[in-house]
Order: structure tokens, then sequence, then C-alpha cells
């Protein structure tokens, strides 16, 4: 298949490509700075752009068989909340301008629901420095499910998903809807490798078409 990959450097983005790229795949890696990707591979074509210019993305995305997108506008962005919803709704544009009909978006954990009618981004102790941006993701989800015409996917990553729990693929992992998937200790955990196995599994054998679906261990 021939992926385009948006955020390709990122946390999240970089390990996508890695594992896309293991299995065959051809893969644009789209990225504001493409200097971190490895320019050596036959499999990868890195391109630099800037995703606020939806003509040109379009342009970029013609004659992928899917889109990935692992965009995120910064942590310390100070206008987070805005620039993540302006810029998801920017990609989404551009994809349906490009023809291309399959949209995976990398989101949050923030919309997941842990008690009936409570998001865990509403819940008392949800970090304030990820609220912004988990707010955002939650919002753009609700925009998305309105989406008809693309064959979209929203992911949300388990609970906990950072630095300290990467560095092992497990290669299995357990997928619900809208509600954490916990393990026998009650913990939400997956490794970013593995949310990218998730990731290439949902683009080679879609599951979740027009639907959020989260993963965990």
């Amino acid at each position: 298949m021939k992926i385009a990959i948006i955020g390709a450097t990122g946390f999240v983005g970089a390990h996508v490509l890695t594992e896309l790229t293991s299995r065959g795949h051809i893969v644009t890696a789209i990225a504001r700075n493409v200097s971190k990707i490895d320019a050596g591979s036959d499999l990868i074509n890195a391109v630099e752009a800037d995703i606020a210019d939806e003509n040109a993305l379009a342009e970029l995305l013609k004659g992928h068989d899917a889109v990935v997108s692992t965009y995120n506008a910064g942590w310390t962005n100070p206008d987070l909340y805005n620039a993540f919803l302006k810029g998801s709704k920017t990609i989404q544009a551009a994809v349906k301008s490009s023809g291309v009909k399959r949209l995976l978006v990398v989101g949050g954990a923030g919309s997941l629901e842990v008690a009936p009618g409570v998001q865990l981004v509403d819940t008392p102790h949800f970090p304030e420095a990820y609220k912004a941006g988990a707010s955002s993701a939650r919002d753009y989800l609700n925009i998305l499910k309105e989406e008809k015409d693309l064959d979209w996917t929203f992911l949300s990553p388990a609970i906990e998903m950072h630095p300290g729990t990467s560095g092992v693929r497990k290669g299995v992992y357990r997928t619900g809807l809208d509600n954490p998937v916990v393990d026998e200790k009650g913990k939400s955990v997956i490794s970013v490798e593995d949310l990218a196995v998730a990731i290439a599994d949902e683009i080679e054998k879609p599951q979740f078409v027009q639907k959020r679906f989260t993963v965990s261990y």
C-alpha cells in the first residue's frame, strides 16, 4: 500500500513510520522538518509540508491508499485547543479534496468514557497540562462523527502511553470502543510501539470504519 503519515517525526508518527515500512508499505512521511527521517530507505519519501496549506496538502496526498494523521499542534502551544481543531479540520478537508477515502486519526484518551456520561478529560484529577489538547481532540472527534464521505477511523490510545511505557513491542493488544480497556489491575496501558502495530493493522484490515476505537494491553 501507499500510505501518507502526517506528523511522521512525532512521538507516535515516527513509530508508525517504522511499523509500516517494516511491513513493506511505501510511505510518504510528512512533517515540518524531515531531517530526522531516514532518507536512505527506498520505502520512504520524506516531504516537508505546512498542513495549514489545504490545497498543497491535498495535492501531496493524491494517489495514496490511506492517510494516517498523528498531527499534534504542540503541547506547549499557548493556543493548543484552537490550533489542533483548525489543523485537524484542514487535514480532513485536504484528504477529501485529494480523493483519498481512508483517513485514520490518532487522537487522545480524554474522550473515553470512564463512567456513565463522564469522559476522562472531565474528571477531577485529569492533568491540567494536557486538558486543552485532550478537550480539542474530544471536540474534533464529535466533528469527525458527522463525516459521511470518508472512511475515517479515530484511535484513542490507552490512558497511559508515554515515553516511560515505550520500548516494548509485544505485537498484541485488546480493543474497545468508547470505554477504556483495562488489565487485571485496572490499568489502561499501551506502548507507543504497539499503538503503531494497531494502526498498521487497522490500515491493512479495517475493522472500525467511521468509528472510534481504543487499544490497551
